[in-house]
């Protein structure tokens, strides 16, 4: 059948918070088009000889995202330009014209698979596809700790820099019989590699519940228990229910690889579920947000032990001061 495609033109700092807005009104995948240049690794993962000249960065992106033509497409824009209109009262989301236009079929789900390949996180940890061996890679150590993720239509295959900055994190310190808890959770990626790493008990809350089978299937395929780790849908800042589920002081260290915009109101809410102590490691924040996350973190009870860097992304490891 057919698609309507929307293009929208953006810049490149603002795709992960244009990214993660389009996920709440419903947009299950997106295509990022920039002028960003490949980093070493991402080249290594593209298995061809030559790559083709990009041009100049110049901070400009494309986002496309496809729908079901049976919906409206005027009522859906509207929705976007209005998600749009917001986001523009505190960041630069250049032109912010969307576009409208019908495509050819394509298996928008499938397709990206063929760029996913087995690649080393840590010194420690590989994270492959569920659809590769191991053992075909060429870096593969009969000690990596093996990860095997199928992402689906959630966030986190660990080839991001966010990611990899929240799993690093874990590996240092990550101890046998901690319990964990992870927020915004999307494949599952970050409580499996802790469950590697020893942790007892991991609960994985994601505020979108089509990312909840992604995260089961997942723990599954890795042979984590269901009783190791706990899958829960909803939002940890403003639902009671969800806040008695998870606890209080009870967790050695949280974890939430999301948006600074996020992490900011988060902090506020978080310190009540980790016990005295404990730590909490944070990341999806881009450079220009750093302080601001920082500041919040301070302000609600943390000391900032560690500041860890990827690009122009930052994680941040912070202790719970005892009262």
């Amino acid at each position: 059948m057919k698609w309507t495609s929307y293009t929208l033109k953006t810049t490149t700092a603002a795709t992960d918070m244009i990214s993660y807005t389009l996920g709440e009104i419903g947009v299950e995948g997106i295509e990022i088009e920039d002028h960003v240049p490949l980093t070493e690794d991402e080249k290594k993962q593209m298995f061809v000889d030559i790559l083709p000249d990009s041009e100049p960065d110049d901070g400009t992106a494309i986002i496309r995202f496809y729908r079901d033509p049976e919906e409206n497409p005027e009522e859906f824009l509207q929705k976007v330009n209005k998600e749009l209109d917001s986001l523009r009262d505190f960041m630069d989301i250049g032109e912010g014209t969307v576009t409208v236009s019908e495509t050819a079929d394509k298996d928008w789900i499938n397709n990206w698979k063929e760029f996913f390949h087995t690649f080393r996180v840590t010194d420690k940890m590989i994270i492959r596809p569920s659809w590769e061996d191991e053992t075909t890679y060429s870096d593969h150590k009969s000690s990596d700790i093996v990860i095997s993720i199928d992402p689906g239509t959630a966030f986190g295959t660990g080839s991001h820099e966010t990611t990899k900055l929240c799993i690093r994190a874990l590996e240092r310190h990550v101890k046998s019989g901690y319990n964990i808890l992870d927020i915004g959770c999307g494949s599952g990626i970050l409580s499996i590699a802790a469950a590697k790493y020893g942790a007892s008990h991991a609960l994985g809350i994601d505020i979108d519940e089509h990312a909840i089978p992604s995260t089961i299937e997942n723990r599954d395929i890795n042979g984590v228990s269901e009783e190791t780790f706990e899958v829960a849908c909803g939002n940890i800042i403003d639902d009671e229910e969800l806040q008695k589920k998870a606890g209080f002081e009870i967790y050695d260290i949280a974890v939430a690889n999301i948006l600074a915009g996020v992490i900011i109101p988060l902090s506020a809410e978080i310190g009540k579920h980790i016990k005295p102590g404990g730590l909490f490691i944070s990341s999806g924040i881009i450079d220009t947000a750093a302080p601001d996350v920082k500041a919040a973190l301070e302000e609600n009870g943390f000391e900032i032990l560690e500041t860890d860097t990827l690009g122009e992304w930052y994680c941040f490891v912070g202790k719970k001061r005892a009262v």
